[in-house]
């Protein structure tokens, strides 16, 4: 072998190396592109997405889309031509892993994670959407989390909502514990609550707090619940996580249970967290979701005001509307026949 082909055959080896060094060693990144759209005022194999039962409900029109991205999952790997591909294609990004998955994460974490957001939004998106229809709604305490293993496991739930406890109506967030402090460690104390429509009464004994000496606990953490009368319940078919459609669970709710159809026909598509005040907050992924919009065949798109930043320099031919709460969202779709009036970023 000549001293020219052997520097040749090195060359080549060292090229076949690092090519192989890109494309199958992971780079620390992950992998947005756009995902699907979904109807939410439609069906999925003839069952409703969206069934409520105990109000009365109203023919709808049009389709009101929520908007999703395609992740690269917490126990895949993105290689570097993938990731530089995805930061440069348009509509696609490319983000630091640590930034969407914490050292650590695991897929079924992941997973979990993205199940308890999109449980929340579908929650939060029920009472914000009832208010805004005029509905009752009566704020509670609720039980968030109970530890397992202590005084209250197998006995309270998360999503009980407490109505009494020793017989005391308690309305507040901090009244449970501040009745339970009033007993010695060892008391068992009365929790009345709400569960699945039903009132139970629960007894449960008190335990030292790890935390503070001679203070008595149960186990259980309170938050802010609400109590209403409607059965509202939400069947997507595949697994779409996360917490950026309640803006669209909330529209398509409270155009099923007022009277007008909201959308007078339109194809709309949305993005955006809300809270049960009816707060639009920020998402992430709103070029991809815009995209996908677009490839659904949508008109106008709804962005979170806190988004509207990220548009800068964005071509798409969707009418892109700027909300900041659900009420701006009821009043931009109703005024869509008045392009003048309604909100845009910038």
């Amino acid at each position: 072998m000549t001293k020219q082909t052997w520097t040749a055959f090195c060359s080549a080896a060292v090229f076949i190396a690092l090519t192989a060094l890109l494309v199958f060693v992971p780079a620390p990144y992950v992998s947005w592109s756009p995902g699907g759209a979904q109807d939410t005022l439609g069906a999925i194999n003839q069952t409703p997405i969206i069934k409520i039962e105990g109000v009365d409900t109203y023919p709808t029109s049009g389709r009101l889309d929520l908007t999703t991205v395609s992740v690269s999952r917490a126990d895949s790997r993105v290689s570097l031509p993938e990731a530089v591909l995805s930061y440069w294609l348009p509509g696609r990004d490319a983000l630091p892993r640590t930034s969407v998955y914490p050292e650590g994460t695991s897929a079924d974490d992941a997973e979990r994670e993205q199940t308890i957001s999109m449980q929340t939004a579908q929650h939060d998106a029920i009472v914000a959407a009832l208010q805004a229809a005029g509905q009752k709604v009566t704020p509670m305490p609720v039980v968030s989390s109970v530890v397992v293993g202590g005084p209250a496991h197998n006995r309270l739930r998360p999503g009980d909502l407490i109505v009494a406890v020793d017989g005391r109506s308690v309305t507040r967030v901090e009244d449970p514990g501040l009745l339970i402090r009033r007993h010695r460690v060892g008391y068992r104390v009365r929790f009345e609550v709400l569960r699945d429509d039903r009132r139970v009464t629960v007894e449960v004994p008190t335990i030292e707090s790890a935390n503070e000496p001679g203070v008595p606990v149960v186990g259980i953490t309170v938050g802010l619940g609400y109590d209403y009368e409607p059965e509202i319940s939400f069947d997507l078919g595949d697994r779409i996580g996360g917490p950026s459609a309640g803006l669209v669970f909330a529209l398509a709710i409270y155009d099923k249970i007022t009277p007008g159809a909201l959308l007078a026909g339109r194809h709309v598509a949305g993005t955006g967290t809300i809270n049960p005040d009816g707060v639009v907050g920020a998402i992430g992924g709103l070029q991809e979701k815009i995209t996908a919009a677009e490839s659904a065949g949508a008109e106008v798109f709804l962005v979170p005001a806190p988004n509207c930043p990220e548009l800068a320099g964005l071509n798409t031919d969707l009418d892109l509307i700027k909300v900041t709460t659900l009420s701006d969202g009821i009043e931009s779709l109703r005024n869509l026949d008045a392009p003048s009036r309604l909100p845009r970023c910038g």
